[in-house]
């Protein structure tokens, strides 16, 4: 009768509302005393102490709670712990009863369990079991009071979160952080990606992107970095890639000529091509050996010594073939789509001589055999640099072809060969009236093995000694950009305190491109990068720890300006205060590689997208009275991939003066742009202008600039930039051509409405 009497007494204390929270509370927060309970209860001491008092009693009697005599405060006891088990156990089922659902992220209807957000805790954000109870004890009690047919999933993680901020556990709110796009986001980007008429996929891009920052950012980057992108003080490039591709690749075309082309590791289904047979399949080879490099670099993707690799296949044959072969080859390869819904960006290294490096080294001709050495084929690799150029110039509705990019590589000897002449001619005068070509200065003694990008990535014998270990089969992992402008308006003219932030963020951005080469030998290693990652006869095609990492800038120009007072290239103290600068990065970057695998190399990275976001988040910090950028208030942006910008009044020689002292110290990335008049302009005038340029200047690589505008339904291109079609004047259908950064872009002037 006694323990029957107790069990009724136990039943009476949990059947008041006012005993019941004492309870959960007690367990809830732990012991408290007699003032904190009334006070989280919110009981007036003068009207309410008196009943507190009798329930307080009442709980002690039954032995569900008990005095701590050191602390003065209240404990559960553990009789106390079980009735409220029980009393949970029975809101559980009245819950159940009710039947409300979550709507899961495995897309299927579940009733609610409250045990399934303690596990969740447990297993995603390692919280302490108890710890991991009590929350989803307060996340049911929170739902319960919510009147809805069914939960949701990320509705549940809301209130688990706001749970955690409130009790101050904000390092597993971190790691429970769900990743994704609100549906409102989701529209707009699906409407503005219909606007650059990028395609369905440019969509799925952008939005898997935006999950992948949001991971690298929470996930993989150390707080301060992360912060440091987020602020503006850094911009970490390709972020939607940084974790899973390098940036861009050096391609070596023997390796595919000599073993042919197996796409069996990326898609077993798919077929494998046999060493080429001939110089149609030699091309086609290039074709796919593009395109499924595709989906694994994110970036530019480079074939350097493409004429000279393809002469052995071209022996012998007509001109027309050998046209006809590249012309099928340039339409397969714009139409070939990236990712971004883009042709896949290319660029092809053209030799005008056979390089002596490569005059005596075994050819590969069809069916992979050697056939003689590449010197051999001098004849037929000017043939194709000729021919290529030609069908460069417009396709059959007259529009500039814009991809490939070529890369005309101009050494001493090809300056002076009569042979040479034609080609050289070729190549001014589809720079004369597109400005496509690149140059590359191979003159200086420290140039004669690079190669380049058409993003002025450079690769030369500076980390091995061997041109074609340090360049071919190689590329760069990416790129930070670190913010100058930031550094100098936060060192308010202290060269002392401007020193100490510049290697401040130089730090940081070494520690992330070293984060960058980790995550992609771990994806080596987890085989997420198949195709690039084959071996043949033990020789593993990517060389992963020959990839350059690229620790570049933006705004030089403008940091000089806020801490001298006057543009680098106004000033000559301005000038020796940017050199000292470029100098001081220069010498620490290579201080800090280590043979065999870490290769940083100070660029002048051209971006963009990171020349605006870093100067528009400067504004919203300082405001326009202490910011010195380009561009109009609403759209600053600071000057990326030059010293001198584009826009500035100067002429090309003292341009070319001043980039020069800047190229040496960027050995990574650097790339010069010679502006055109919008007015037709002589071939032979460029090619002087070339020779004086090669003579005199030690810029790496140059290009000549034009603003163009294509109508659609003239098909005909103009020079300048245009509002209106000159010839019948249309709006719509006129298409503006301007170089942004490195390579040129399109955009409409007038959309549709």
């Amino acid at each position: 009768m006694s323990r029957r009497r107790s069990s009724v007494k136990v039943l009476k204390a949990v059947s008041s509302a006012m005993r019941l929270k004492v309870l959960n509370l007690l367990l809830e927060k732990g012991p408290l005393s007699y003032t904190e309970i009334m006070n989280i209860l919110r009981l007036n001491p003068s009207r309410d102490a008196g009943r507190f008092a009798y329930h307080l009693k009442f709980l002690l009697k039954t032995n569900l709670i008990e005095p701590d005599v050191k602390t003065k405060k209240y404990r559960l006891t553990e009789l106390g712990k079980v009735m409220v088990s029980v009393t949970e156990e029975i809101s559980e089922r009245f819950l159940t009863r009710r039947k409300v659902m979550v709507r899961t992220s495995r897309l299927a209807m579940e009733e609610f369990d409250r045990n399934k957000i303690a596990e969740s805790l447990v297993k995603e954000a390692s919280v302490p079991l108890e710890l991991a109870q009590k929350i989803a004890r307060e996340t049911e009690k929170r739902l319960s009071e919510f009147k809805t047919k069914y939960l949701t999933a990320p509705l549940i993680r809301e209130i688990v979160n706001s749970i955690l901020v409130e009790k101050g556990l904000e390092e597993y709110r971190h790691k429970l952080t769900r990743l994704g796009l609100p549906v409102h986001d989701v529209t707009q980007l699906i409407r503005m990606v219909s606007t650059q008429s990028l395609g369905v996929e440019a969509v799925h891009k952008a939005a898997g992107d935006a999950v992948m920052e949001e991971y690298t950012l929470l996930n993989v980057l150390p707080r301060d970095i992360a912060d440091a992108h987020l602020s503006g003080t850094l911009h970490i490039n390709n972020l939607g890639y940084w974790i899973l591709k390098p940036n861009e690749f050096m391609h070596d075309l023997r390796f595919f000529f000599r073993h042919g082309l197996n796409a069996g590791r990326t898609a077993f289904t798919g077929p494998s091509y046999l060493p080429p047979k001939s110089f149609e399949s030699a091309l086609l080879i290039v074709s796919n050996l593009l395109k499924l490099a595709a989906t694994e670099v994110s970036g530019e993707q480079a074939i350097d010594f493409f004429n000279v690799f393809l002469a052995p296949f071209a022996k012998g044959l007509s001109k027309d073939r050998i046209r006809d072969g590249l012309r099928f080859f340039i339409s397969n390869l714009n139409q070939s789509l990236s990712d971004k819904g883009l042709p896949i960006e290319t660029s092809l290294g053209v030799e005008l001589v056979i390089p002596d490096f490569l005059e005596k080294g075994d050819a590969t001709g069809p069916g992979g055999k050697k056939i003689g050495c590449y010197g051999d084929f001098a004849e037929e690799s000017r043939l194709i640099a000729v021919l290529l150029l030609e069908l460069m110039f417009e396709d059959e509705q007259h529009k500039p072809v814009f991809n490939p990019s070529l890369i005309i590589k101009l050494r001493p000897k090809a300056l002076r060969d009569k042979e040479c002449e034609d080609v050289l001619f070729q190549s001014h005068k589809l720079a004369a009236e597109t400005g496509l070509p690149y140059f590359a200065n191979l003159c200086p003694k420290q140039q004669k093995y690079a190669s380049y990008t058409a993003t002025g990535c450079r690769f030369s014998t500076d980390w091995k000694g061997d041109w074609e270990l340090d360049t071919l089969q190689t590329g760069s992992l990416d790129s930070v950009i670190m913010n100058l402008p930031r550094v100098s308006y936060d060192a308010g003219r202290n060269q002392t305190k401007f020193f100490k932030f510049l290697d401040d963020q130089l730090e940081m951005t070494l520690r992330a491109l070293e984060i960058k080469y980790r995550t992609i030998k771990r994806r080596v290693i987890e085989g997420l990068l198949p195709f690039l990652t084959q071996e043949t006869d033990g020789d593993r095609y990517f060389r992963l720890e020959n990839s350059s990492r690229l620790v570049g800038f933006v705004g030089l120009n403008e940091a000089v300006k806020s801490f001298i007072g006057k543009a680098l290239h106004e000033d000559e103290e301005a000038l020796r205060f940017a050199e000292e600068v470029i100098e001081n990065l220069s010498e620490s970057v290579k201080s800090c590689a280590k043979k065999p695998r870490t290769r940083p190399v100070l660029s002048m990275v051209p971006n963009a997208n990171a020349a605006k976001r870093l100067a528009e988040s400067d504004v919203e910090k300082y405001g326009w009275a202490k910011v010195h950028a380009q561009g109009a208030k609403d759209q600053p942006f600071y000057t990326d991939m030059a010293a001198v910008p584009l826009k500035a009044d100067v002429s090309w020689e003292n341009r070319l003066s001043i980039e020069q002292r800047f190229h040496k110290l960027t050995p990574g990335s650097h790339l010069a742009v010679i502006q055109l008049a919008d007015s037709e302009q002589d071939p032979d005038e460029l090619l002087s202008t070339t020779k004086r340029i090669t003579e005199k200047y030690d810029v790496g690589l140059y290009a000549y600039n034009r603003n163009l505008a294509y109508c659609a339904r003239c098909q005909k291109v103009f020079y300048g930039v245009a509002l209106r079609c000159p010839s019948c004047g249309s709006v719509n259908t006129l298409i503006g051509f301007s170089r942004v950064s490195a390579k040129y872009s399109p955009s409409l002037r007038h959309a549709p409405a």
